[in-house]
């Protein structure tokens, strides 16, 4: 491998599968590790802080030595520093993290997370009427669709767009695709878009394409929520179907 190209790391569908840890998870972060390859994780995930997802690591025996953050990390600090009245939509455990911020009547900005099946009309029609009487919109992510245990559902893109739609107003989205989130990534570990980088994603849109567009190489994965038949106009980089094949493409690039 080019000597220090840094490598960014999807959580869901690469690392974690369903409730369970790949199977040669620990044996790539090994080999990034003994190779010295500076790499960071970036989950699109609005249900967990970076701290929970290494937790979960931790419990299934992977203690990891690389940054690792998620959607929601990103963008509370981004909302921190830009805004100081806000309507969050998230699950309930993590709104404790926009303590002192949350206004419900007069907010300056909408922040849209998961939530799961609490989509429903009344939450659609309470959150037009906060955008089209002032408030922004700020997406953690605005992926169309996810696959929590085998079973592809709606993600919250879905019901983001059907705002945007319906107030003409379009999201502030923080997540991938964002270009600022692979920026944020680079930066962590030193790096920046003008670097080479490589992403490692299941995701052919926000994962792949994204990283694309902005200089970086795709490498899809199919143990997630993409498999071969979907790849058609949007080309990787590279397929792989585990993360031992990720280690032979590391070693060759």
């Amino acid at each position: 491998m080019k000597k220090n190209v840094p490598v960014l790391i999807d959580f869901d569908g690469v690392i974690k599968l369903g409730d369970q840890i790949a199977p040669d998870a620990k044996e790539f972060f090994d080999f990034i590790h003994t190779k010295r390859i500076p790499a960071c994780i970036l989950s699109n995930s609005t249900l967990r802080t970076s701290e929970l997802m290494k937790n979960f690591l931790l419990e299934k025996g992977l203690q990891l030595d690389i940054p690792a953050f998620t959607a929601f990390d990103v963008t509370l600090d981004y909302v921190k520093k830009h805004h100081s009245k806000v309507k969050v939509y998230c699950r309930d455990y993590l709104l404790q993290h926009f303590e002192g911020m949350i206004d419900d009547q007069n907010p300056d900005v909408v922040v849209i997370g998961d939530i799961g099946d609490r989509w429903n009309y009344n939450t659609m029609n309470e959150i037009f009427n906060y955008v089209i009487n002032g408030a922004e919109i700020i997406a953690m992510h605005k992926n169309k669709f996810w696959q929590p245990e085998g079973k592809l559902i709606l993600d919250a893109g879905a019901f983001i767009s059907a705002i945007e739609f319906a107030t003409g107003k379009n999201a502030t989205v923080i997540g991938k695709p964002s270009p600022l989130y692979f920026k944020t990534a680079l930066e962590e570990i030193g790096y920046s878009t003008n670097n080479e980088f490589i992403m490692i994603g299941d995701d052919l849109e926000n994962d792949i394409l994204a990283a694309q567009e902005i200089g970086g190489t795709g490498i899809l994965i199919l143990t997630g929520k993409t498999n071969s038949d979907d790849i058609k106009e949007l080309k990787p980089d590279f397929v792989v179907r585990s993360l031992n094949e990720v280690i032979k493409i590391l070693e060759q690039v």
